[in-house]
């Protein structure tokens, strides 16, 4: 089978179209044809994790070890990127009874990737889950890993109906997402992002969107019951002026000092920092499914690249002007 493949890492030049031995599924696996995968911020940090020091990592040093150690130190172990994807079961271990030849999925495979690939085979207790009927391949595809950190997020921020939310990364994989489901629970909702991608972002269904090229939200005279900060980027210290009395401070990326102050907070009482790592669930999937056929949360395409021009959607990736997700199809 064709696969996008890297033995190096480095720029999106180093990956390269080119056969590999097309997997067979164990007894509890399914084979997937694969319709279409996208491009995030995983495959970014998986792909140049040799120039990424413990300092320039999102999270805490002993994290950065044990992914580099998992990534592979020197050169890459796994040579295929790729961790959500959108197609159609092929065939089924002896063992498997929810999913049949032709049904049309979506999943997610995690750190394990493999999914710029024309067939992966995952776990069919996995993270995998029935395509919602009303969405493309391409759309489906960008669905699984934004839809459920962000909806397991939420619920450690304990968001609550009319509460207000401010989402600082409102238009990234996770950021995009959060947004929806934020108003789903009925909250409402603050986007904060950068110029190119305010649109987009108001297109996702946010009350109101804050340029950060133009306006510091903690200077502002909103307050917010949660301020969810997917990459880290502010601050407990600079938010506190802007949440409520007893308002939380939710990261999805943090450092060691940030752990020590949800420690500190949970003390004291009042604001309080969480930082939070997302649990994967299948009932999530079939969640999302369930919204994406009710039209609570959608995805919206940038642009699509064949599977053979990897490099070329990697390097508009970075360019940082997306406005929406970016996908790799597979023609079938």
């Amino acid at each position: 089978m064709k696969a996008i493949v890297y033995t190096d890492y480095g720029p999106p030049e180093v990956l390269h179209l080119a056969e590999v031995a097309k997997p067979t599924p164990k007894d509890n696996e399914i084979l997937i044809r694969v319709h279409a995968t996208p491009v995030n911020y995983g495959d970014m940090l998986a792909r140049t994790f040799a120039s990424i020091t413990p300092g320039k990592f999102n999270m805490p040093a002993p994290l950065w070890l044990l992914a580099r150690l998992s990534f592979g130190w020197r050169k890459p172990k796994k040579s295929i990127l790729g961790s959500e994807l959108a197609g159609v079961v092929e065939a089924v271990g002896k063992a498997v009874t929810q999913f049949k030849p032709g049904d049309q999925v979506f999943a997610y495979a995690g750190m394990n990737m493999g999914a710029y690939a024309e067939y992966i085979c995952l776990p069919a207790t996995g993270m995998v889950a029935r395509k919602p009927t009303n969405l493309s391949y391409a759309e489906a595809a960008a669905l699984p890993y934004g839809g459920i950190m962000a909806l397991s997020l939420l619920r450690k921020g304990n968001l609550q109906a009319g509460q207000k939310i401010l989402i600082n990364g409102a238009s990234g994989g996770i950021g995009s997402l959060a947004v929806q489901l934020a108003k789903h629970f009925g909250a409402e909702v603050t986007g904060f992002c950068s110029t190119p991608r305010v649109e987009y972002v108001k297109a996702l269904g946010a009350d109101q969107v804050l340029d950060y090229t133009k306006t510091d939200f903690t200077q502002g005279s909103a307050r917010y019951d949660l301020i969810f900060d997917i990459l880290g980027r502010s601050s407990f210290e600079r938010c506190r002026r802007v949440l409520t009395p007893n308002g939380t401070y939710l990261l999805a990326s943090f450092k060691g000092d940030k752990l020590l102050q949800m420690l500190w907070t949970a003390r004291r009482g009042g604001q309080k920092v969480i930082c939070a790592f997302a649990n994967e669930q299948v009932a999530d999937l079939l969640l999302l499914k369930e919204l994406a056929e009710s039209g609570q949360v959608k995805t919206i395409i940038d642009r699509c690249y064949p599977l053979a021009e990897a490099a070329a959607a990697h390097r508009y990736y970075e360019e940082g002007s997306k406005a929406g997700h970016v996908l790799m199809t597979l023609e079938q």
